[in-house]
């Protein structure tokens, strides 16, 4: 038997264990770029709710970067949702100079309200995928 064979259905590389191919399987460490929240989050719902497709993330080493890339969308999104909200809503530099609780309690809410819009559109979403 040969010691390395390619599959070519896959595009994966195997080699001979015993009596057994075993998948040759690299992590790319030049993609490797740290996930944050937001990708933690969207890696947990997929190996609950879409583990086909994080197994196929996995074997073709695109995980990592896929999390990534989530990450900064929502990072982006969340700054962008909670300043166009407290601008809407009138919460602005005049009031924290004011009164500081009540913006404090204002930009809280605000942050609450993006994060979830996140976590439903993004993360948990069915266009999260």
């Amino acid at each position: 038997m040969e010691k390395y064979i390619f599959d070519q259905s896959n595009g994966l590389w195997y080699a001979l264990q015993g009596n057994y191919y075993i998948p040759c399987l690299v992590l790319d460490e030049a993609g490797t770029s740290s996930i944050g929240m937001w990708g933690r989050k969207h890696q947990q719902y997929l190996k609950e709710h879409r583990p086909m497709l994080y197994s196929n993330l996995i074997l073709s080493g695109r995980l990592l970067s896929y999390l990534a890339d989530i990450d900064t969308q929502a990072r982006n999104k969340l700054h962008l949702l909670i300043t166009q909200l407290a601008e809407k809503e009138g919460i602005n530099e005049q009031l924290k100079a004011q009164d500081q609780m009540a913006w404090v309690g204002a930009m809280n809410n605000i942050r609450n309200r993006a994060e979830e819009i996140i976590l439903q559109e993004l993360i948990y979403g069915e266009d999260a995928v």
